[in-house]
């Protein structure tokens, strides 16, 4: 940590012969990151809000659909939406992930440094809804591009406020994900709205970064034409900024981790779109110029 931050403990910070130390340093869900073991409630507030923590529910190395390349992929805890497809329902709550120090995640980023831009790749926050925690996604961004690591932001965009625009200085790209084309379909997907994400995609739009849309796409939910269409014109006020568009069939893995945690799941019957669905609403999309996936 910096040696500007105090921190009172009721045991020391790094308790290293601890069962709890052991089980976040061994082949776990965070394994190799060191967490402010003993912070009293206070100075986890003060140290999330100055970046000094986040709250990380997991991490992994992949080459899926993370951005370009071999990627780490951190998934923050909180989310201010409940959206009815939701595949993370474990990442909703920030109380539930456990706090990492930001030199910690940062010197993770350095060990892959050399992989990441040899395959193209990098460091991508994703969620929850990593912009909950604006000060610690920022400063890891900012020290990853010191590094010459590509950096990519996973985000519905709601909380488009809690980003400034220097901090967007440091994001390559957003995966984002516009869940809806109009407010009233929106809400009932996420129980929030719409508006913000189009803020931020314009924003980004206007700051010189790429976007890739993500549209979750459920029969009966959003698939109707007009949807589709209100979003392909969200997508067109982002201009050139979106490279392509990625068109995620509903699907039901997320399920059991809903029965786990006893929340009632809406969407507990829903099918999946068949073929013919995904092909009209690709269909619509590209007639509006866009690249599809």
């Amino acid at each position: 940590m910096p040696e500007t931050s105090q921190f009172r403990s009721t045991t020391r910070h790094m308790l290293r012969e601890s069962k709890e130390y052991a089980s976040q340093t061994l082949m776990g869900g965070l394994s190799g990151f060191e967490s402010p073991i003993g912070l009293d409630r206070r100075d986890r507030l003060h140290a999330l809000k100055t970046g000094d923590i986040g709250f990380v529910h997991s991490w992994d190395i992949n080459t899926s659909v993370d951005g370009p390349g071999t990627r780490m992929t951190v998934f923050m805890s909180g989310c201010p939406l409940r959206c009815q497809y939701c595949q993370n329902p474990d990442t909703w709550k920030m109380r539930d992930g456990k706090p990492v120090y930001l030199e910690a995640m940062i010197k993770k980023i350095d060990r892959y440094a050399d992989l990441f831009k040899a395959t193209g790749g990098g460091i991508t926050f994703s969620g929850g809804e990593s912009m909950m925690q604006p000060a610690f996604v920022s400063r890891v961004f900012h020290a990853a591009k010191q590094m010459g690591v590509h950096t990519c932001l996973d985000t519905s965009g709601f909380l488009n406020t809690n980003y400034t625009d220097e901090m967007l200085d440091d994001i390559d790209l957003c995966l984002l994900a516009v869940k809806s084309g109009d407010e009233e379909t929106y809400h009932k997907v996420t129980g929030g709205v719409l508006q913000p994400t189009i803020d931020f995609g314009q924003r980004l739009a206007r700051a010189g970064k790429k976007i890739w849309v993500r549209f979750v796409l459920v029969p009966g939910l959003t698939s109707s034409e007009e949807n589709v269409e209100n979003v392909a014109r969200i997508c067109e006020s982002f201009g050139d900024a979106v490279e392509h568009i990625d068109v995620l069939p509903f699907h039901q893995l997320g399920r059991p981790k809903w029965h786990e945690l006893r929340i009632d799941y809406p969407l507990e019957n829903q099918k999946g779109p068949n073929e013919a669905m995904r092909k009209r609403v690709a269909d619509q999309f590209k007639a509006h110029g866009f690249v599809v996936y």
